[in-house]
C-alpha cells in the first residue's frame, strides 16, 4: 500500500537530528512540523522569514499574521525569531540549513530536481527552492512515484525545466526510499505491502535493487 502524505512526512522526520536547522518546502515537507521525536530540539526555518516554527495552530493559537512560505499559518517555539526575507536568503545561501525537505515533479538519475513550474500551467515563482538546493548539502525530495497517469516521475532525465542541477541524493515516495549515486537510483526502502516489482515498473531511471529491500517500518 501506498504511504500517505502523513506516514511520508513521519519518514522524513527520522533523518533529523537534534540541534539541526531544518528548511520545510510547500507540500508534504510542511507536515514534518508534526512529527519531529518528542525532546529533540529542532529549529525550522522558513524563506520569508521565520526561524523557530511549531507545529500548525490548534483554532485557539491561530494567529493570521504568523505564517510559513506557503502562506499557511504556523505557530512559533520558543526561542523562535523573525526577521526579513533578505536575512532568511542569507542563512540559506550560506550553508545554515543542516536539512532541506522539498517537493517535486521530477526527479532523474543525475540528481536533477524539476520543482518549480509545468510548461502551460499558472504558476506563482521559483520562490526559494533555487536557493535551497544551491545552498543545502543535505536535501531530501518528497514527491508520488508516478502521475496519477501512472507515469514515473524518477526518470533517466528530467523533462520539466530544472530548478537545480546534480543536487538530489535522497529520494522518498509514496511507494519508497530511494538515493541516488553514480547515474542510479538505489533502492533502500519499500513501502509497507509494495513489492519490489511495483517499484521497478514505476521507475523510468536505472534503478538498483539488493537482495534484501525492508519494508519502512511505523
Amino acid at each position: 500500500m501506498a504511504l500517505t502524505r502523513e506516514q511520508m512526512a513521519q519518514r522524513v522526520a527520522r533523518e533529523l537530528q537534534d540541534g539541526y536547522y531544518v528548511n520545510l518546502g510547500i507540500g508534504i515537507p510542511t507536515l514534518v512540523a508534526n512529527y519531529i521525536p518528542e525532546g529533540m530540539e529542532v529549529m525550522l526555518q522558513s524563506e520569508n522569514g521565520l526561524l523557530g516554527m511549531g507545529p500548525f495552530p490548534t483554532e485557539a493559537q491561530l494567529d493570521p499574521d504568523m505564517i510559513n512560505a506557503g502562506k499557511q499559518t504556523v505557530t512559533a517555539i520558543p526561542g523562535a525569531s523573525i526577521f526579513s526575507s533578505a536575512e532568511s536568503f542569507a542563512m540559506i545561501r550560506g550553508g545554515h540549513v543542516d536539512l532541506t525537505v522539498l517537493g517535486a515533479f521530477e526527479v532523474d538519475v543525475q540528481g536533477n530536481i524539476a520543482s518549480w513550474m509545468i510548461p502551460g500551467k499558472l504558476i506563482k515563482g521559483m520562490g526559494g527552492a533555487m536557493d535551497l538546493v544551491a545552498g543545502a548539502e543535505n536535501i531530501i525530495c518528497t514527491m508520488t512515484h508516478a502521475s496519477k497517469h501512472g507515469e514515473s516521475k524518477l526518470l533517466k532525465q528530467c523533462t520539466l525545466p530544472l530548478t537545480g542541477a546534480g543536487c538530489i541524493k535522497k529520494v522518498l515516495t509514496d511507494l519508497a526510499y530511494v538515493e541516488i549515486a553514480d547515474g542510479k537510483f538505489w533502492l533502500k526502502e519499500r513501502a509497507p505491502g509494495v513489492t519490489v516489482d511495483e517499484i521497478v515498473a514505476k521507475t523510468e531511471g536505472e534503478i538498483v535493487i539488493p537482495e534484501v529491500v525492508p519494508e519502512i517500518e511505523f
